[in-house]
């Protein structure tokens, strides 16, 4: 059974850090695009960071990048996001993703930043 399981989640002030860490079991992230995605109170559900199974290569949206990074750890089947400067903008429901839309998730972690 695949269980994608997130941490890290919790309130910050504006200007904080915050890691993401995603660990899988029963799935080998390594053959996956991991990414990031983010949903709040009624919004949609975005993609915040890819990274590519095959060529590491890294995707933001454009909202966070310089401030977020993506970043996986094979050996320890686990992808993390490291959240720096935030903004109370970022607060949601962050969910951990492998393969797509169509792929796993796991059960989502919040973040709360407050100004």
């Amino acid at each position: 059974q695949v269980q994608l399981v997130e941490s890290g989640g919790g309130l910050v002030q504006a200007g904080g850090s915050l890691r993401l860490s995603c660990t899988g079991t029963g799935i080998r992230f390594s053959v996956y695009d991991m990414a990031w995605h983010r949903q709040a109170p009624g919004e949609q559900r975005e993609s915040v960071a890819i990274v590519s199974s095959i060529t590491s290569e890294t995707k933001y949206v454009d909202s966070v990048k310089g401030r977020f990074t993506i970043s996986l750890d094979n050996a320890k089947n686990t992808v993390y996001l490291q959240m720096n400067n935030l903004k109370p903008e970022d607060s949601a429901v962050y969910y951990c993703n492998a393969g797509g839309r169509l792929g796993f998730w796991g059960q989502g972690t919040q973040v709360t930043v407050s100004s």
